[in-house]
């Protein structure tokens, strides 16, 4: 998918992140590929790594994995790479459609500087770089503690968000996997299947699976029973009054039992054990504090 980005405003915040976290700041595209940087060099260690052409493949497989667990879970995921470096990365999304992607990294977090260049020099083994220039790098990296860099993502996890609402990140809607998800969106509830939505955008089912596993991490079956099932989550809390059926129908289920199937799988109790559970929560919530 093609996104369009603000770069100068995107610039200004990075470095603004920079200045308050010391921490090199990317982001990319959907595809995963770099729009901007702040600053602009990445880490001395990682020059050095990346002169090696497997270790570099490394990197970027590395790298991909990354973004897919990030795109998958919706939220900042911090992992260590394969060079024993730590890095963390925030999906940038509009929908259900992930357009982009933050990325901080190259982090020398261990609790001290032997420990750290042990790890490291054991996964650079098998990679012909300096060593000795290697370890004068990460000597020359701060020591970042797992508490900070905790922080330093649920910011970064924040400015991703901000970022869409602000529309310094905007899809260009006329994009097939945007118009897909947008139609889904307002329509989930009615009826559709598969066939009637490859008929509707003039695709093959195999293309439509692609598409759907990309973005939702799923087929197109399942994601829209996930959307029907969180619609009935929300109605059963908001309608107690309603009949189980009345709420199955109104998500768009028309085989009743078919509907108690999924809720069950899906959340581990029956539509009415759920209800329950929010009235009783609720009523928990609501309860006045015998405290004086």
């Amino acid at each position: 998918m093609i996104s369009t980005f603000n770069l100068s405003k995107l610039n200004s915040l990075l470095q603004d992140f920079y200045r308050i976290t010391g921490l090199r700041i990317t982001v990319f595209d959907d595809a995963f590929r770099e729009l901007t940087a702040y600053p602009e060099q990445i880490a001395p260690c990682c020059r050095i790594i990346r002169a090696d052409k497997t270790a570099a493949a490394q990197c970027a497989r590395c790298d991909a994995h990354a973004c897919e667990m990030a795109a998958k879970s919706r939220s900042a995921y911090t992992y260590r790479c394969h060079a024993g470096l730590t890095e963390s990365i925030a999906p940038l999304t509009l929908g259900n459609i992930v357009i982009g992607y933050l990325f901080f990294g190259h982090v020398f977090s261990y609790p001290s500087y032997e420990t750290g260049w042990k790890n490291v020099r054991e996964k650079c083994a098998s990679y012909h770089i300096d060593e000795n220039a290697l370890k004068a790098s990460c000597l020359a990296s701060p020591l970042i503690s797992e508490d900070y860099i905790a922080s330093v993502s649920h910011i970064m996890q924040a400015v991703a968000s901000y970022l869409c609402l602000e529309r310094m990140a905007i899809v260009q809607r006329k994009e097939l996997p945007a118009r897909i998800d947008e139609y889904i969106s307002a329509h989930f509830t009615e009826e559709m299947n598969v066939t009637d939505l490859c008929r509707r955008f003039q695709i093959g089912k195999t293309y439509l699976y692609e598409i759907s596993d990309q973005n939702y991490g799923c087929g197109i079956a399942e994601h829209i029973r996930t959307l029907r099932i969180e619609k009935a989550k929300t109605l059963l809390a908001e309608h107690p009054e309603w009949k189980i059926s009345k709420t199955a129908s109104a998500c768009g289920f028309s085989d009743y039992n078919y509907f108690i199937t999924v809720f069950k799988r899906l959340t581990g109790m029956s539509p009415g054990k759920y209800r329950n559970a929010r009235r009783q929560d609720s009523r928990y919530i609501s309860a006045p504090s015998s405290l004086p």
